[in-house]
């Protein structure tokens, strides 16, 4: 059986656990944070980040390795079309998503989430790399309903987990929703998505991390 690592409140590690679930692929957790300089998470992800499966035939590291992985070696619910330039346009939609959005307005999460500040020139910087790059992904995101057209796929995993953050960290910290500004309706589409049973055993398992942290800081 795989065993995901990682923790519940890290998008990435939501990714890759909503594919799983989608999947129907059985899998165990085992709680791990990032960073970690243990050799038993360096030997399976060399930056100590998360997330990292361990399969029989040993680990793997960074989200979309593993999502492409759970696509080869368990076929039977796929989340990429069958022609292969379909499946690039999705590989590109997760581009966009994980590289060009999630990447840059993580520069903001400190300030959004975290209780630090974003200086004002790195601010200005970041809003106008984020307003160049979510114009865009909405040249290539069709929301139809799905991000890649009718069906769920990858793009899917990577969007949801991801573009509500974008949307928040930069509501928060530049005072607008840069993608709502933009034209992208990402909370109608976020809830969408939060109706399928995987994304809310997602929502449930974070929801129970977010609390078992917050008694554990007392």
């Amino acid at each position: 059986m795989l065993t995901l690592c990682g923790f519940g409140l890290s998008n990435y590690y939501n990714k890759v656990k909503l594919a799983l679930l989608e999947k129907g692929v059985p899998f165990e957790e085992e709680a791990c944070m990032t960073g970690s300089a243990e050799e038993a998470v360096l030997s399976c992800s060399p930056l100590g980040k998360v997330p990292f499966i361990r399969t029989p035939q040993g680990s793997l590291c960074e989200s979309q390795v593993i999502l492409d992985y759970l696509e080869a070696a368990y076929p039977a619910v796929p989340l990429l079309p069958e022609d292969p330039w379909q499946a690039a346009k999705v590989h590109e939609l997760v581009t966009f998503v994980d590289l060009h959005l999630e990447l840059v307005a993580r520069e903001l999460y400190p300030q959004a989430f975290f209780g630090g500040t974003v200086s004002e020139a790195n601010q200005a910087r970041i809003r106008k790399q984020l307003v160049k790059n979510i114009a865009g992904f909405k040249r290539l995101a069709t929301f139809g309903p799905y991000l890649a057209g009718e069906t769920f796929t990858q793009a899917d995993c990577a969007a949801w987990v991801s573009l509500p953050l974008v949307g928040m960290a930069s509501k928060i910290v530049l005072g607008e929703d840069l993608l709502v500004a933009a034209g992208i309706a990402w909370k109608p589409y976020a809830a969408m998505i939060g109706q399928r049973p995987s994304a809310q055993k997602v929502t449930a398992d974070r929801k129970a991390d977010q609390e078992r942290l917050a008694a554990l800081k007392g």
